[in-house]
Order: C-alpha cells, then sequence, then structure tokens
C-alpha cells in the first residue's frame, strides 16, 4: 500500500470516528443537561467536516501521483 493509498484510507476512518463521536455525544446529552458534551459533538462534527475538506484537497493536490 503506497503513502498516498494509506494516507486517504488513514483519513476516510478518522473522518468516521469524528462523526460517530460527535453522534454519541449528541446522544450522550440528551440523557442529561451537560454543555460540555455539547461542545465536544459540536467540535467533533466541525473537525470531521475540516477532514473531508483536506481529503479533497488532498486527493486534488496529489492526482498525478500512483495508488501503488
Amino acid at each position: 500500500m503506497s503513502l498516498k493509498a494509506f494516507h486517504i484510507v488513514f483519513v476516510i476512518i478518522s473522518t468516521l470516528l469524528c462523526v460517530a463521536f460527535g453522534f454519541w455525544a449528541f446522544d450522550a446529552r440528551s440523557a442529561g443537561d451537560d454543555t460540555s458534551l455539547l461542545i465536544a459533538g459540536s467540535a467533533s462534527l466541525a473537525c470531521s467536516v475540516a477532514l473531508v475538506v483536506y481529503g479533497v484537497w488532498f486527493l486534488r493536490k496529489l492526482k498525478g501521483v500512483s495508488y501503488l
């Protein structure tokens, strides 16, 4: 696996984990009234959006580089 392919897989996994944590934090907040979970969930979802933007930028930057 090339460094480019590993990087793309790593960004995808990181994005999915951020989204999952964000939804978990919002769900856990609904059970109680903890403001820190709202902040953590919002920050996590913002990071997942940033990771998607970074992933698209990375793919465009290295368009000519092979995956192998």
